[in-house]
């Protein structure tokens, strides 16, 4: 039997950063489900429908949800879930707005910043 490939729940509402991201994702060892709305991205974890080990979020996304919701509503589920926000949006919200132990990494940003993240949060490729 194969080892499971941890799997990295995206959302991300700029097509172009998604193939980005999915890329630098997969080319670290990751798997990724990516969507483009707390919309979409609530209902796929909560019913399970997907399984994933970290969350790779944009603040500001399409719809009603915005990142900041969408972390909070999956860490009331899954309390030590890793968070990792990626944003063009000022970062003086993170601290009243962010989940505890999460990271806020700024955009433009380099690969190697988000992959060392998800790796020091325990979110480890096979």
């Amino acid at each position: 039997m194969l080892p499971q490939v941890p799997t990295v729940l995206v959302i991300e509402d700029e097509f172009w950063l998604q193939a980005d991201l999915e890329k630098v994702l997969t080319n670290a060892g990751f798997g990724t489900e990516i969507v483009a709305s707390g919309e979409e991205a609530l209902p796929l974890f909560i019913s399970g429908s997907i399984i994933c080990q970290a969350l790779v979020t944009d603040i500001r996304l399409r719809g009603t949800l915005s990142g900041w919701d969408v972390a909070r509503r999956i860490r009331e589920k899954e309390p030590s879930f890793a968070v990792i926000y990626v944003t063009g949006a000022p970062a003086e919200e993170w601290s009243s707005q962010g989940v505890p132990n999460s990271i806020l990494i700024s955009k433009p940003f380099a690969a190697a910043q988000l992959v060392t993240n998800l790796l020091n949060s325990g979110t480890p490729p096979t």
